[in-house]
């Protein structure tokens, strides 16, 4: 059984938990993911480490209310228990492979300039990796977009960790319009240089936000939040097409090069269960479905 720690309300929809998972919490790294059960006759719901504790023994996890099953974790509340929080599961980021596992420093003098992007619920898992470079040194830019600014998360904890660009569609805060389109202004107008970009959002923002970065010619790493049932690679659930392969999300992603990423077959991959209202459609790493 693992304990909730803390509760917090990020949006009427949206919650923010620590949970007491020692081991976790002690092997976890920026990029990967737990697989979680509310008690016996709960779904296995996969969700992003959005920050972890050693010391404290707790990982943090952010949960979008969709269905059935995500209703029934946002109900639970401090002092409640999973009874399963399998992790860390997933490939780590490829930002890990920048720094020596001896002594933590770059392998690079200069360091690598990084660009994230985020949409949703996807500025949770954001944020462990900006964290990661800004601990080593590194203060990448970050890019939040929502559709309102009510339905921002973490903006001010991304402030602490990086240079932060928000933007909305309806421009109630920050920049007016959608992410590639702040990205041109980055790019562009503002003329920002990036070794290196990373994006993590609904699957339609990644699409379009890596077709933009191609255009520039940045290097693209997308965080897919595929379909999962056992988060094991046995099952084949959460394959999806990168470079003409069929690859398996749980297993060698999330991430993936985003040049490669055939979105199109993720997006219909995505949407098979939404027109049954029982099922609950598992939402992994990175953000639930719109």
């Amino acid at each position: 059984m693992f304990k909730i720690v803390s509760k917090r309300q990020l949006s009427p929809a949206i919650t923010e938990m620590k949970v007491l998972a020692p081991r976790v919490a002690e092997s976890a790294l920026p990029g990967q993911f737990v697989i979680v059960r509310t008690d016996e006759f709960g779904e296995r719901i996969p969700l992003t480490i959005c920050d972890y504790d050693p010391e404290a023994g707790t990982v943090t996890i952010v949960t979008q209310t969709i269905g059935n099953s995500t209703a029934k974790i946002n109900q639970l509340n401090e002092g409640d228990y999973f009874l399963d929080f399998a992790g860390p599961l997933g490939q780590p980021s490829d930002l890990v492979e920048l720094f020596s596992s001896e002594n933590g420093k770059r392998k690079t003098e200069s360091g690598p300039r990084v660009l994230f992007v985020a949409g949703g619920v996807g500025t949770a898992p954001v944020y462990p990796q900006a964290k990661y470079l800004h601990d080593h040194g590194i203060t990448p830019d970050v890019i939040i977009g929502a559709k309102t600014a009510d339905l921002f998360t973490y903006v001010e904890e991304m402030k602490k960790v990086s240079n932060v660009y928000l933007c909305t569609d309806d421009g109630s805060a920050g920049f007016h319009g959608m992410v590639p389109a702040l990205m041109e202004d980055l790019l562009v107008r503002q003329g920002k240089k990036y070794d290196h970009c990373v994006i993590i959002g609904p699957m339609i923002m990644m699409k379009f936000a890596t077709q933009k970065a191609k255009e520039h010619n940045l290097p693209a790493v997308v965080s897919l939040n595929a379909l999962m049932v056992d988060g094991t690679g046995m099952c084949g659930a959460c394959r999806v097409t990168v470079g003409g392969k069929t690859r398996f999300t749980c297993v060698e992603g999330p991430e993936f090069d985003g040049w490669q990423v055939d979105f199109d077959e993720a997006m219909r991959r995505h949407s098979m269960y939404r027109n049954n209202p029982k099922n609950d459609p598992h939402t992994h790493p990175c953000t639930c479905l719109p």
